[in-house]
């Protein structure tokens, strides 16, 4: 993707729905996937529940936690690895500390209280607040922190902590035990409140700490080489930030976004005392590690610190704000290349003791969006393609593009061309937004009676009548998009989607390299929605202008636009591409899709996955096009494929596991045992399942379900193909 052309630009939410935090400072923010999860904290009292939000539907909702749940915390060290989020430390209520540490399964919602072994070389660390808490690598980073020496809680005798422990995880699931590096270099004095990041980019992993308290605030940044365990202070060019505390740092790309704190008033003379005012600030720094450069984003006139809200009473949200109002002990998160803030006080009057929390909900656009995965089928008819695609993190909307494939030649039969198509009969599947691509084109023929065995004597693996889908007790949640339930990071209360409801189940498609014959891409649209129904597609404008050149474009700008209807038992290629208020990204890599040919019954519809003790239970819906009476329908399971196999690599091996009449199947836990774990995306391995349905011309196009397994078990597993979903990550709500 292309350097951006403009600088970074802050958006609000204008509105969002669902079970909304009461406003606070304080609390942390970890991201999965286009999740952010938010904890802690305090306004009247510490915050106990675990809030989330859902950045592609804009809802809040509240997960049903259980297991060792925590009390509520604030300025507590808070991290996150895949789905697992790790707790330490924090004030629990008013003068006490604690050094507790928990552990979050995001896959189930369990929460799991951990006691790591203490170091060889010393004691664990003491209760504390304010301290840096990262992961990197498989361990966390603790360093500094308040902690308080009086044995009264209702009085505080403050000790700034500088002191250093790494907590080696567990795999899966828990931590081994602290450590205490023996580091070099001397390193940052004691502070609290600061920030520390990991960063990957060019040479060894390191850390770097900036800002902090210690009785005044600080603005020094200092580099760890986690290969060389030795600190240092880095020469950086261009515009150090002002000290500041209670300041929030991301990583984004190669560079940190350093946000708000408490920073020198305006008029101090640059000498930091004690006597020094503080005010809040919502100004916005960057640094770029691979320079070592700092660049202020912020404003050249800024307001933020220096008029302060006449009337701090209740806040009214601004259609027309371009920048968040200066704050400090905020959370921030960032979700691909938006880094959202959330919260946090505004400093107003503090001498007062009266600040008010801010509720308002903002993101930084650092970059236009990133290259989507390739275009899903949903449903195919013979006029029709549904087509769907999963959301980027960093767009407003999406412009959809096609282009008809050559036909093949004429003399060629409808049978054969089917099986060349890998596509005889209409097809229509199931996905959900966890969806994942399979792999190289698979062929299929159209008229065959078996779908494990093809005319030329090839095994299972080579049949695929349709594309795949991926199905996990699927629901329906705001936006239309889809949650996992075998991975718990579902919206509760919702219903089970059918596959006729628009956008609600994507199918997976076989992805094409770009075709090198300069041909022509047409305009279908440009969608807010995941999903579009695809009847026609508009021919090249007679000033033949780009119209992704344009900024939000809407269907307004496709009004007069000659059209051109699609084709029975044609192949379309399609490819779609994320627009945001920088320009448009790139586009996705190209998947094709053809119109159904008639006579042969569709895909089965609305499959349902759900635990049934130590087996699954699978269920599913006739066609919805079912072209005569449905005679059969046959179910086949991904297995672990012999090491003699001389098979190309991608391919999978299937084995009939059902054939019948009935929509439904029990898998057994024996069946399971021999699984394959299809981790061709590492982010999201599964078991594969496909279910095809026959009428008395022969078998259509197969729904491919594939019921995501936790991916922190099967990373652990990488040279045991027989690695296993826990079970619990497997239970379904439907």
């Amino acid at each position: 993707m292309s350097g951006r052309v403009e600088a970074p630009r802050w958006r609000k939410v204008p509105s969002v729905t669902g079970v909304i935090p009461r406003s606070r400072h304080g609390h942390r923010a970890a991201v999965i996937r286009e999740l952010i999860i938010v904890f802690g904290g305090g306004n009247e009292g510490i915050a106990e529940d675990l809030h989330v939000y859902n950045t592609v539907s804009k809802q809040w909702f509240l997960p049903a936690v259980r297991g060792d749940i925590p009390p509520g915390c604030a300025a507590h060290g808070f991290a996150c690895e895949g789905t697992r989020i790790l707790v330490f430390g924090g004030m629990v209520e008013y003068g006490k500390y604690t050094n507790s540490l928990y552990e979050l399964q995001a896959s189930r919602w369990l929460w799991k209280k951990l006691k790591p072994r203490a170091p060889r070389n010393g004691s664990p660390p003491c209760p504390r607040i304010g301290h840096s808490f990262t992961l990197l690598g498989g361990k966390c980073y603790l360093f500094g922190g308040l902690a308080n020496d009086s044995e009264d809680p209702n009085r505080n005798v403050p000790r700034y902590l500088d002191d250093f422990y790494e907590l080696e995880l567990q795999p899966t699931t828990g931590a081994k035990g602290w450590n205490i590096p023996d580091t070099k270099g001397g390193g940052p004095s004691a502070r609290e409140s600061h920030t520390c990041v990991a960063y990957s980019g060019l040479g060894p992993p390191k850390l770097y700490v900036f800002g902090g308290m210690q009785g005044c605030r600080l603005n020094d940044l200092w580099q760890l080489d986690l290969n060389s365990m030795v600190w240092s202070t880095p020469q950086t060019y261009g515009s150090t930030p002002l000290p500041r505390s209670l300041h929030s740092a991301n990583v984004i790309g190669n560079k940190m976004y350093v946000f708000g704190g408490w920073v020198p008033a305006p008029g101090s003379d640059g000498h930091i005392t004690a006597g020094t005012e503080w005010i809040c600030s919502n100004s916005l720094d960057c640094l770029n590690f691979d320079a070592m450069f700092w660049e202020s984003l912020s404003p050249e006139q800024q307001d933020d610190v220096e008029s302060q809200p006449a009337n701090p009473g209740p806040q009214v949200d601004d259609p027309y704000a371009c920048w968040p109002r200066a704050r400090a002990g905020h959370c921030a998160a960032s979700v691909g290349p938006r880094l959202y803030i959330w919260s946090g006080r505004d400093g107003y009057r503090k001498s007062w003791n009266y600040q008010v929390c801010c509720k308002d909900l903002w993101y930084l656009e650092t970059d236009r969006p990133a290259t989507p995965e390739g275009v899903m089928l949903v449903k195919s008819t013979i006029s029709m393609l549904h087509v769907a695609w999963r959301p980027l993190a960093g767009a407003d909307c999406y412009i959809l593009q096609m282009q008809p494939v050559a036909r093949l030649p004429a003399a060629k039969s409808v049978e054969t061309a089917a099986a060349e198509s890998g596509k005889p009969a209409g097809a229509q599947s199931l996905q959900n937004q966890n969806a994942d691509t399979s792999g190289p084109e698979q062929k299929a023929s159209a008229q065959f009676q078996d779908p494990s065995v093809q005319p030329d004597g090839t095994k299972a693996e080579d049949w695929s009548a349709g594309r795949g889908t991926e199905v996990s007790g699927s629901k329906k949640c705001a936006g239309g998009a889809m949650e996992d339930s075998s991975s718990a990071l579902q919206q509760p209360d919702k219903q089970i989607a059918s596959a006729d409801r628009a956008g609600d189940l994507y199918t997976n498609t076989d992805q094409v390299k770009e075709n090198q014959d300069g041909s022509t891409w047409f305009d279908v649209g440009v969608f807010k929605t995941l999903y579009s129904e695809v009847s026609h597609y508009f021919l090249p404008a007679e000033d033949n202008q780009p119209l992704h050149q344009k900024k939000l474009p809407g269907p307004q700008d496709y009004q007069g636009r000659e059209k051109r209807e699609l084709s029975p038992g044609q192949m379309y290629r399609f490819r779609v591409a994320g627009i945001n208020c920088f320009a448009q990204g790139d586009f996705s890599p190209a998947s094709e899709f053809r119109t159904c040919h008639p006579g042969f019954p569709g895909a089965p519809a609305a499959v349902k996955i759900s635990k049934v003790g130590d087996s699954v239970q699978i269920t599913w819906e006739a066609p919805s096009s079912p072209s005569g009476r449905i005679v059969e329908y046959s179910m086949y399971l991904a297995v672990r494929k012999s090491r003699s196999s001389s098979d190309r690599p991608g391919q999978m091996a299937f084995i009939r596991i059902y054939r019948g009449t009935k929509t439904s199947c029990l898998v057994s836990s024996t069946q399971l045992e021999n699984a394959h774990i299809d981790s061709s995306l590492s982010s999201r391995p599964a078991v594969v399942f496909r279910i095809a349905a026959k009428n008395e011309q022969g078998y259509g196009p197969a729904t491919q379900i594939r019921w995501i397994q936790d991916p922190i078990n099967v990373r652990v597993s990488k040279t045991d193909s027989s690695a296993e979903a826990d079970p619990d990550a497997a239970d379904s709500s439907s």
